[in-house]
């Protein structure tokens, strides 16, 4: 792997084969934040496509996604886009959360995209990978750009997200629910602030979230929230459990989702090394626990468990639970495929996503 220092002096000395790290892309330039920004760095390219197609076999529901942004200043110490950034000679850590990749042509390339006849109108999934509003999106605004690209041709779109930014857009995403179906999710995995500021040290307050939760359904955009992830023991008691999603069902979220902690190759490593400065004994436990990238089956349907049972009890007085279905996500880990957490492990079933209907 190319460590962050080479590929800066590389770029910097405007290496010519360095475009052979990004498969689809351009490297334009580098360009270096300041003010809200400082501390960040941009590597500006031109993406040769943006709409991405999920293969076949994937049993997510929805076959194409978008992400402008690769890598993501929200710092989630478990984010399991972190070895992407390594496709890139780039480090998981904190070049992961530092040095990002924009895609500076992505609202040209999704109005010429959508505009083909070969086309076919099919929802877009975005955040599948990293945060399509995370601190960049304030500079750069593609995401915005995106969802009027897509708002003129009426395609309909997903967005996931844990930022509430998103609200900067609120007008923009009720025009484009006017012609075509528009929905959000919320990742929310905690409202305790100890292990939010230890594991999302990027991101929003979880209450704001909560907030952008309610704004968003109350202007009749569809909103639901990924409960992800839950730690095994740090935020799975059933307190922590119950306080999350009472949160969220006062907030009209229109589904909810849990997901239990995924530790993939690579993010596993990461996480436990981050943990065990702040939590020793945890990281300990986990590292037991987490022989593979997953929970055991077990334990994992205990807490999903403790999560099904909750919203149906605290469930608002007479909404009637639908049939649970998977939650949108993407990526098993491997180059050339992206993934959230609201997709399931490979070799378990899909996790379940409860909709309330009145």
């Amino acid at each position: 792997m190319r460590g962050s220092t080479e590929f800066r002096w590389r770029l910097a000395e405007d290496d010519g084969g360095q475009s052979a790290l990004f498969a689809d892309e351009e490297i334009v330039h580098r360009h270096v934040g300041i003010g809200a920004y400082q501390g960040l760095e941009f590597l500006h390219v031109n993406a040769k496509r943006i709409i991405t197609t999920v293969p076949e076999q994937s049993r997510v529901p929805f076959r194409h996604t978008i992400n402008a942004y690769r890598g993501c200043s929200h710092a989630c110490t478990y984010c399991f886009a972190r070895p992407t950034h390594e496709y890139l000679g780039l480090g998981i850590g904190e070049d992961f959360e530092r040095t990002l990749v924009v895609k500076i042509n992505a609202v040209e390339r999704v109005r010429a995209e959508v505009r083909s006849k070969r086309w076919s109108g099919d929802i877009i999934a975005m955040g599948t990978n990293t945060d399509p509003y995370q601190r960049a999106e304030g500079k750069y605004h593609l995401t915005r750009g995106i969802i009027g690209a897509l708002a003129e041709v009426g395609n309909p779109f997903s967005i996931l997200t844990k930022s509430t930014l998103i609200l900067r857009d609120l007008e923009l995403l009720v025009d484009a629910a006017r012609g075509a179906d528009v929905r959000c999710n919320f990742s929310i995995g905690t409202l305790d602030p100890e292990v939010w500021k230890a594991t999302e040290p990027g991101t929003p307050h979880p209450r704001q979230r909560i907030e952008a939760v309610r704004r968003l359904n109350e202007a009749g955009i569809p909103t639901g929230v990924l409960i992800a992830p839950i730690i095994p023991g740090w935020s799975d008691s059933p307190a922590q459990l119950q306080e999350v999603i009472a949160a969220c069902l006062d907030a009209g979220a229109v589904s909810v989702s849990p997901l239990v902690l995924h530790l993939r190759p690579g993010v596993k490593e990461h996480f436990l090394s981050d943990l065990r400065t702040k939590r020793p004994e945890l990281a300990d436990t986990l590292t037991r626990r987490y022989r593979g990238a997953y929970l055991p089956k077990a334990p994992q349907d205990e807490i999903i468990g403790r999560v099904t049972r909750t919203v149906a009890r605290l469930r608002p007085a007479g909404s009637t639970p639908r049939q649970w279905h998977p939650a949108p996500g993407a990526d098993d880990g491997r180059p050339g495929r992206q993934r959230t957490m609201s997709d399931a492990p490979p070799e378990q079933p899909p996790p379940e996503q409860l909709t309330f209907g009145s």
